[in-house]
């Protein structure tokens, strides 16, 4: 069994961080059960294993935290759902590309739960919005991240989504360092949903990837993100 765990108010990042850290431990353990966590932060910015120092633009604009997460610098902050999840990835068989490809799977079936149609790009972390159906053609934004991190065979970190955040606050790096383009959010694309719907959709879409019968993905054409 998965405990669900959702906070209602902002979740300080050292203190999010230090719950992952033992309940991983206690996971391995056997102490404990697996757990997805969604929650919001306060606005701040977290570096990953890659970061570079030059993708920190305005590095006094908000907080900033050593992730220990792979990946580069992002972007926290209300109005983005944070699904933190800590899965024994040993456990459902080890293969960590199967495992980053469901996490994005996750968020695209999500978001098609709104009639927003995310997207994997080859060499781009995250999940993409083609803009062209918005009036942007040409142009594709970011509307999800995914960072984890595996320790023993379990993982913790995990995703964002972008519901309705205050999207000037990436303004302060430059997003999983891609330079050649924006981000965007449901509200930006015009739906406007309430954190639970959102809730609501991410556990419909969890259950369907991660089920235990789930069928594997099929082999990737491109090296693994994130």
């Amino acid at each position: 069994m998965i405990e669900w765990r959702i906070s209602d108010r902002n979740v300080e990042y050292p203190d999010a961080l230090s719950f992952m850290e033992a309940r991983v431990a206690d996971i391995r353990a056997g102490i404990a059960p697996e757990t997805v966590w969604l929650l919001e932060h306060p606005p701040l910015y977290t570096a990953g294993t890659s970061a570079r120092a030059g993708d920190l633009l305005t590095p006094m604009r908000f907080p900033v935290f050593q992730a220990g997460r792979g990946g580069q610098y992002t972007y926290h902050g209300p109005g983005q759902r944070i699904g933190y999840v800590m899965l024994d990835v040993q456990a459902r068989g080890g293969d960590l590309h199967d495992f980053v490809w469901r996490l994005e799977e996750w968020l695209i079936r999500t978001l098609a739960q709104f009639a927003v149609k995310g997207e994997r790009r080859c060499g781009r972390v995250g999940v993409w919005v083609d803009m062209a159906p918005y009036g942007q053609p040409g142009v594709e934004n970011k509307i999800a991240a995914i960072g984890v991190r595996v320790r023993r065979g379990v993982s913790f970190h995990g995703v964002s989504l972008n519901v309705e955040p205050d999207l000037t606050h990436f303004g302060g790096i430059v997003p999983c360092g891609i330079r050649e383009h924006g981000v965007t959010s449901l509200a930006a694309l015009g739906h406007m949903v309430s954190m639970v719907e959102v809730d609501m959709a991410m556990r419909a879409a969890f259950e369907e990837v991660f089920a235990a019968d789930a069928a594997p993905r099929a082999p990737a054409a491109c090296a693994m993100e994130g």
